[in-house]
């Protein structure tokens, strides 16, 4: 029997992305991004990004029928992210989704982007297990879920109290006075350093701490604990030796996340932890999880690194999993949730 042919719409911060999922199946994903338009800034400035979203979407819409060879009137579902994310940005997706689903008569979700960053991996390596942990790093989240049922049940076991992994990169990469974003730079310098020549602190990693916070994360002591390093180097007219500081702060998040997940899984008897978010192309982290994973007998999950940041193939995804789990399409009078919780998979219906 042949499976629904969804579209996915993404548009949560400054990518505008179109993908088309049929089953775990990718048919196509095209990536329109604004990026570069930030450098000067130095961060996302809503108002651009927004008028990037409307200046891309049919350009991107178009580019993807293309190259899948299907026409709109072939699409049974559409997906778009909700949330989280920013609210112009979302606003552009929702109403260029709303106006599409409803000229071809096709139900439309509302997807939580973040879950749909676990989602992915199911079209990049084949069905995901039944029940996992999931590991979300990105630069506004890092979060560990528990996964009963990637459509319908997720808890959320712990998360940051502060900054996020990716943003706390970011903000020691300005601190290094990097180039924007700042989290590639500190990642590329981090793997010519030496991770042992500066121990920076690990948050929520001791005392009581360790017990009442197990599975969530605090980065803006490390990061701070970094900015005074570097000041005092600079007082003192000392060298600063970027490649060791960026190992040395690489070491603390990746060792927090990573020691929390493998705690979380055997904790809670899961045999696998899924990975994703823009974060998740941290090269050491992909190490260590890797290496931790297997010494206490887990299998981890991440997708390639084109589906580690933003993406029209993790919306899809998470709309062909709500399609495929029979649950009911969203209302069509929905808005964006910038503040969209991790345990809400899509925007459910009235009364559902």
């Amino acid at each position: 029997m042949t499976q629904p042919l969804v579209l996915g719409i993404e548009s949560t911060c400054d990518e505008t992305g179109v993908a088309l999922v049929r089953g775990h199946d990718l048919l196509v994903d095209r990536t329109a991004t604004s990026m570069d338009q930030y450098a000067r800034y130095g961060g996302i400035i809503p108002e651009i990004a927004s008028r990037a979203h409307l200046e891309s979407f049919l350009p991107t819409l178009d580019s993807a029928l293309d190259e899948a060879g299907v026409g709109l009137d072939e699409i049974d579902a559409v997906a778009v992210a909700a949330g989280p994310g920013l609210v112009g940005s979302l606003t552009v997706g929702i109403c260029a989704a709303k106006a599409l689903a409803s000229s071809i008569g096709a139900p439309l979700y509302g997807v939580n982007h973040v879950i749909g960053h676990l989602a992915v991996d199911a079209v990049a390596e084949g069905p995901l297990p039944q029940r996992f942990i999931g590991l979300v790093v990105s630069g506004g989240h890092s979060n560990i879920l528990l996964v009963e049922d990637l459509a319908t049940d997720v808890r959320e076991l712990g998360g940051t109290l502060d900054d996020a992994a990716g943003e706390a990169f970011d903000k020691v990469g300005r601190l290094l006075d990097l180039p924007y974003p700042g989290g590639p730079h500190v990642d590329r310098l981090s793997q010519q350093g030496d991770r042992s020549a500066i121990r920076f602190p690990r948050g929520l990693a001791a005392g009581k701490d360790k017990d009442r916070h197990k599975y969530d994360f605090s980065f803006s002591g490390l990061k701070t604990a970094v900015a005074r390093y570097v000041e005092g180097a600079r007082e003192r007219g000392e060298r600063i030796d970027a490649a060791d500081v960026c190992a040395g702060f690489s070491e603390a998040v990746n060792d927090s996340l990573t020691a929390k997940a493998v705690r979380a899984a055997l904790d809670t008897g899961c045999g696998t932890i899924v990975v994703g978010g823009g974060f998740s192309a941290n090269s050491r982290l992909r190490a260590l999880i890797g290496e931790r994973a297997a010494a206490a007998g887990l299998s981890v999950r991440m997708p390639p690194l084109r589906f580690c940041t933003d993406n029209g193939a993790q919306i899809a995804a998470m709309g062909s999993a709500l399609v495929r789990a029979g649950v009911a399409p969203s209302d069509w009078d929905f808005s964006p949730d910038s503040g969209m919780p991790l345990t809400q998979t899509w925007m459910a219906p009235a009364g559902s």
